[in-house]
């Protein structure tokens, strides 16, 4: 079975973790070792998030008054050959060589006009306090808005519309490699006025490029992984429910339930994935995923399911 299996970003980094290459490096070790059943079982393709790489490469780049800034498009790209050299070193020692894994630099377009242009809600990069938000903000000119008790930058999301390199991904999974692409919801790219291909200031919803992808690609399962074991209704309450099983139609109803920047871009991809296809979605905790793709755990979207079943 061909398989889309999207890494959240806390799969890389976890909340309150301090961004350094050894933690990156560990919790990418615990994701391989949670996806080896999937990579030998079935055709595998696996995406990633990049907020808090991407975040910090551009603060990273703001520390040098004296040097232009590399635009968002170009830091995108730098997260998708990082993570994606982390992830198959990692996929290989858990797998051993036999397996072949390739990594593909996967440049995402969007329309220019779209209307995320003005309105910007991708969290990136570290939180801060307010003070330091407005320090931020006043000297560097970036947005900010606030997350959970704290503020974070956030930049332009705009859809996915067409994945550049969707034929030589379908190739490499067509003779057996696990394929690592469209990290960081894919480079940000759109047609010049000439139709030339120029970079965009933004990062990519990488849910949203990878229900684009697998419905792209004939995959029959997309799992979006994440840092909580399911969607649940009331989250953060004490009437908090996990949904167990639930038709696209119906979740998509209940998306004023869930938060814009974390998780109603996942259960929208989810939905978006099946309606299109008739394949089958599941969100919920990366440890699980073996148990996902089993429809055992997690929240599984399907057009078989009898409204919405919840966990007991």
């Amino acid at each position: 079975m061909r398989v889309v299996v999207a890494l959240g970003g806390h799969a890389l980094l976890q909340r309150g973790q301090e961004m350094t290459i050894e933690n990156q490096r560990d919790n990418v070790r615990v994701a391989c070792g949670a996806l080896v059943w999937v990579a030998t079982a079935h055709e595998l393709a696996i995406t990633h998030g990049n907020g808090p790489q991407v975040g910090l490469l551009a603060l990273q780049n703001a520390a040098r008054p004296d040097v232009p800034p590399f635009s968002l498009d170009i830091l995108d790209a730098e997260t998708q050959g990082m993570i994606g050299y982390l992830i198959e070193r990692e996929l290989d020692n858990c797998t051993g060589s036999n397996e072949t894994v390739a990594t593909v630099l996967t440049m995402v377009e969007v329309d220019p006009k779209d209307p995320a242009f003005e309105d910007p809600t991708k969290p990136i990069g570290p939180v801060y306090d307010r003070a330091t938000a407005d320090k931020v903000a006043a000297e560097l000119g970036w947005n900010f808005k606030v997350d959970g008790d704290a503020y974070q930058r956030v930049v332009p999301s705009p859809a996915p519309k067409r994945i550049l390199e969707l034929r030589q991904i379908g190739w490499l999974l067509d003779r057996g490699s696990t394929v690592i692409c469209c990290g960081g919801g894919g480079i940000p790219t759109a047609r010049g006025p000439g139709g030339e291909l120029v970079g965009v200031e933004a990062v990519i919803d990488k849910d949203c490029t990878s229900a684009l992808l697998a419905s792209e690609l004939d995959a029959r399962f997309l799992a979006i992984t994440t840092d909580v074991d399911a969607v649940y209704l009331d989250w953060g309450k004490p009437s908090a429910r996990a949904i167990r099983r639930v038709r696209p139609d119906m979740l998509v109803e209940l998306a004023e339930h869930f938060e814009a920047g974390s998780m109603l871009p996942k259960v929208m991809a989810a939905a978006r994935f099946v309606n299109a296809t008739g394949g089958t979605a599941a969100i919920g905790d990366l440890a699980d995923v073996t148990q996902m793709l089993q429809e055992s755990a997690g929240t599984i979207v399907t057009l078989e399911a009898e409204g919405i079943e919840f966990h007991r």
